[in-house]
Order: structure tokens, then C-alpha cells, then sequence
């Protein structure tokens, strides 16, 4: 019965006792070069992230540098080398040669530049007497893989993300003749093109922008709330594109820093964007509860809501396209345009999909005045808590003091938003007579006949 008690305690301890052993917390520094016919790799990695090598110790836990080396060679091996993937063009590299795999001090600064990690691991190892504990200790690396030319494109997968809970990896790819590129991203980013081409980039842009859309629950309400008055293609249309031209402007002037910058900006973006949310559903039902026709008392003031309110989402799908921009390359305009074509794929997706749901909805389960007002309050129900809860973390901030810059950014983007609104109120004003002017004549000949 002891054993069996013993057995039980470990089967139900184990793995907690296993997860103390995984790094909560772990960052990756990493150099590409090409250079020649070589490709060189230099990594600093937490030596504590190196699990499973039972590296020498001597005292208090301090690591035997005496003993270490062959130790430090096989975990580099194993934790690094094998969980990296470097292509040239479309060819996976070969397996790479293990040049130096040294310990440091955690106080070493050497990983400030390319250089000086480099120097760094030409120079003598530390003293065997040194006294460093394993757990504090650093592990610094190059790995050298061979390749046909240094002008070639090159792709990285560093899936290190087995290195702790949360691994953070900054990559910093020297092309030859270039400027540094650095990239930083949490846990497996996958396939990483360190020049891509446009549109390699372009793909990779329309895909984050589709997913955005179709991922984003607040995104999809406000749509949802659009939509929902407006079954029919012209007035949807006119909704929609509203939206569309909003938010596309507000996503490219935000992308071009044209936007605030402090830290109160993103959390009152998106308090906004739950806001709009609540406002829209609160209109549907308004108008539900005292028209036959939901959609002839929306129809004339709607677009221009939707491109206010597309003001406001643009700013929130900049925010999520902030930290992607690192994988551009030299093609920004051109992977903007397509974060902002992968948004619209994703809300016609949307569209193709509520619309005839909607349709059926209210043609077979409730009438449509009842299912408008029953779906706007459950949108707004949900919203009104984001609000608050987005509210809250709001009024953590200081609001901005009115320097001279603030005031000049705010000036600046007042005249950006006053002149698209005047642009697109002239267009729809246009399009607006030339419909009533049509329509006259064909009054007209209505009551000659």
C-alpha cells in the first residue's frame, strides 16, 4: 500500500514538478549574416532553457567550466541547431557546423552589435575558476551553415518556443551591403522571410488581414449591427464601402506614424470601438421599435455613421498590423495595401455568409422588426461590458498634457478627417443628384401614361 501510495503522489505531482523545470520567461538573441559562401548564426540563449543536460557543478551550484565544454557543444546542438531551419531561396540548408558554444556571464554586454558577439567568441573562454551559477549563466554559440551566395533570399524558422512558457526571440538579419533588419516575435512565427519579395509579402499581409477581421469578435458585431437593417445589395453596399474607406484611411495614417503615440491611445481606441458598437445596436433598435421599415429610416444617414465609425476601427486594425510591419521588408506600401485587401476579403466573406443567414432568420424563424431588435440587444448587451471593462483600463492613464506636439498631431489629423469626410460627403452628394435627376423623367412618364 505505501508503494502504491508513493506511485499515486508521483503520477499526480509529476507534472507540476516537471513544469518548475520549464524557464518561465525566455529571451533569444540571434545574428544571420551571409557572408562569402557561409551563412553565420550566432545565438545567446539562457543556459537554464538548456533542459534535460545535466551540465557539471561543483559547490554551491556554480558551473564546472572545467568540464563543461562538451556539455555546452551537445545542448547547443540539440536545443538550438536542431530547432532551426534556414532556407536559401526555396532550398533548406543543410545541417550546420557547431564552430564555438561557449558559457558567459549574464553580465556580458557583447550583444549590443553583430561585431562585438562575434569578437566576443573569438576571445579566450572564461576562467575554469570563475564562479557562475548554471542557472544564471549564458550560453553563446556560432553556427555555420554553407550556401551558394551571399545575395541570395533567405527564410529562418526558429521555433525555440520549447525554450520556456514564453519565448521571446529577436532576430537580426545583416544582408550584405544592407541595413540591419531586426525581428522580434513570441513563440513559433513560423516561416520567417528575412527579404522577402512583394509579393511574398503581399500574400503573408492579405492573410494577417483576412484572419483579423474573421477572428475579431468586436469587428464582427459592428458588422453584424451594419448589416442587419440592410439586406439588400445597393444600400449594403453603400454602408459597407463607407466603412471601408474609413478605416482604410485612418489604417494607412496610423501605419505612416501619423497617429497619436502614448500609451492612453490604444485603450481609447478601443473603449471607441466597443462604444460604436453599443451605439449602432441601440439605433437598430430604436428605429425597429417605431418604423415598419428598418432599412428606409437607416438608409440616409447610415454610411455616413459607418465612415465614422470606420475612423475609429481603423485605428484598432492599425494597432494589430503595428508588430507584423517587421515582416515587410523593404515592400511597406506594398504590404499595407494588402493587410487592407486581406480586411475586405475577409468582411465580403462575412457579408456572403450573414446575409442569407439573416434571411432566413427572419423569414422562417421571427419577423424582422422582433429578430432586429432581439439581436441588437444582445449586441449590445455584450458590448456595453466592453465598454466598461475597456472603460476601466482607460482611466488608468493620465490624459496628455496639450504641448505643442500634441496639439500639432491632433491639428494634423483633424484636417486628414475633415477632408476625407468632405471628399466622400461631395461623392455621395454627386451620386445623390444624379439619382434624383434620373428619377424625374421616369416620374414623369409614369403620370403621362
Amino acid at each position: 500500500m505505501r508503494n502504491l501510495f508513493v506511485v499515486l503522489c508521483l503520477l499526480i505531482l509529476g507534472p507540476a514538478l516537471l513544469a518548475h523545470d520549464i524557464p518561465s520567461d525566455v529571451t533569444v538573441q540571434a545574428f544571420v549574416r551571409p557572408q562569402g559562401k557561409l551563412l553565420k548564426l550566432v545565438v545567446r540563449v539562457p543556459l537554464k532553457a538548456m533542459r534535460d543536460v545535466n551540465f557539471p557543478l561543483r559547490g554551491p551550484g556554480f558551473l564546472d567550466l572545467s568540464k563543461a565544454d562538451q556539455f555546452l557543444d551537445d545542448a547547443a546542438v540539440l536545443w538550438i541547431g536542431n530547432s532551426v531551419e534556414i532556407y536559401e531561396g526555396d532550398v533548406r540548408l543543410r545541417a550546420p557546423q557547431l564552430a564555438v558554444a561557449r558559457a558567459s556571464l549574464p553580465s556580458d554586454r557583447s550583444f549590443d552589435s553583430y561585431d562585438h558577439a562575434v569578437q566576443h567568441l573569438s576571445e579566450p573562454r572564461l576562467p575554469v575558476e570563475t564562479e557562475i551559477a548554471w542557472d544564471q549563466a549564458m550560453m553563446d554559440l556560432l553556427f555555420e551553415y554553407p550556401i551558394a551566395s551571399e545575395a541570395s533570399r533567405f527564410s529562418i524558422h526558429p521555433d525555440f518556443a520549447r525554450l520556456g512558457l514564453r519565448v521571446v526571440t529577436v532576430v537580426r538579419f545583416l544582408p550584405p551591403g544592407g541595413t540591419v533588419r531586426a525581428f522580434e516575435f513570441t513563440g513559433d512565427p513560423g516561416l520567417v522571410r528575412l527579404d522577402p519579395r512583394w509579393y511574398q509579402a503581399a500574400f503573408r499581409f492579405v492573410y494577417l488581414g483576412a484572419t483579423h477581421i474573421l477572428t475579431g469578435a468586436d469587428h464582427l458585431l459592428f458588422l453584424l449591427c451594419l448589416i442587419i437593417p440592410f439586406r439588400r445589395i445597393k444600400p449594403l453596399v453603400i454602408v459597407v464601402t463607407a466603412f471601408t474607406a474609413a478605416h482604410s484611411l485612418t489604417l494607412i495614417a496610423a501605419a505612416s506614424n501619423l497617429g497619436p503615440d502614448g500609451l492612453w491611445f490604444p485603450p481609447l481606441i478601443e473603449t471607441l470601438i466597443a462604444a460604436s458598437i453599443v451605439y449602432m445596436a441601440l439605433e437598430n433598435i430604436v428605429v425597429s421599435a417605431s418604423a415598419e421599415s428598418v432599412g428606409s429610416r437607416l438608409g440616409h444617414a447610415r454610411w455616413a455613421m459607418a465612415f465614422g465609425f470606420g475612423l475609429v476601427h481603423g485605428f484598432g486594425f492599425s494597432f494589430a498590423l503595428r508588430e507584423s510591419l517587421q515582416f515587410a521588408g523593404s515592400h511597406l506600401l506594398t504590404s499595407l495595401l494588402s493587410f487592407n485587401l486581406g480586411v475586405e476579403l475577409g468582411q465580403l466573406a462575412v457579408l456572403v455568409v450573414m446575409v442569407p443567414a439573416l434571411n432566413l432568420l427572419f423569414r422562417f424563424v421571427v419577423p424582422d422588426r422582433i429578430g432586429t431588435i432581439i439581436l441588437s440587444s444582445l449586441i449590445a448587451h455584450s458590448a456595453w461590458h466592453w465598454t466598461a471593462e475597456r472603460g476601466s483600463r482607460l482611466r488608468q492613464f493620465a490624459w496628455p498634457s496639450l504641448d505643442p506636439v500634441t496639439l500639432m498631431i491632433l491639428v494634423r489629423g483633424l484636417i486628414v478627417v475633415v477632408g476625407a469626410v468632405a471628399v466622400w460627403w461631395f461623392v455621395f452628394g454627386v451620386l445623390a443628384r444624379r439619382a434624383s435627376q434620373a428619377a424625374v423623367p421616369d416620374e414623369g412618364r409614369e403620370r403621362d401614361a
